[in-house]
């Protein structure tokens, strides 16, 4: 039973670039830097005959390449929190890619996303890290701007039920159109 999701993979060089900021916070764990990705649609475990009916369906999707600019540092979980995250800004493009996937999801039978989408990338999960140490962490290292990195495919990921996820397998990759 694959555990399955959307997403964008991020460029090597803005990857490692990214990696530098691992260190300094107690209670994280740090996702490795090949794991990165701009996460789209969370799918979950599904079994082989709905893993091959979600990768049908995101064949359909027809957009053009865009480009992603990340944000900044932030973190999920407010006073207790829960991942150390670089945002990305909301654009057009972005929001309605996901929307779209959105639909898709919900078309196979899945239920609904919960959440409201930010479009984000994990650098590390936390346990046991106070909103202190992460505030802290986040002043240190909040000044931090990179380039916009071109997006030319979203690809359907698998990964290994295990905590913290990883290593993630693109299992399929869907072009944009140039």
């Amino acid at each position: 039973m694959p555990r399955l999701f959307t997403g964008l993979e991020i460029p090597t060089q803005l990857a490692e670039s990214l990696s530098l900021l691992r260190g300094g916070l107690p209670g994280a764990r740090w996702i490795d830097r090949e794991n990165y990705h701009l996460t789209l649609r969370f799918i979950g475990d599904v079994d082989d005959e709905l893993a091959g009916e979600v990768a049908w369906s995101l064949g359909q999707v027809r957009r053009r390449e865009f480009e992603v600019q990340l944000d900044g540092l932030s973190s999920f979980g407010g006073r207790r929190p829960r991942a150390v995250v670089v945002t990305a800004a909301q654009t057009q493009s972005v929001m309605e890619l996901q929307a779209e996937h959105e639909r898709l999801m919900q078309r196979v039978g899945l239920e609904p996303e919960g959440r409201k989408y930010t479009p984000h990338i994990t650098l590390a999960r936390l346990r046991d890290a106070t909103s202190r140490d992460v505030a802290e962490y986040l002043s240190t290292r909040g000044g931090f701007r990179w380039p916009a990195f071109k997006v030319s495919r979203f690809v359907l990921f698998s990964s290994r039920a295990s905590v913290g996820g990883g290593p993630y397998v693109v299992e399929a990759a869907y072009p944009l159109a140039a």
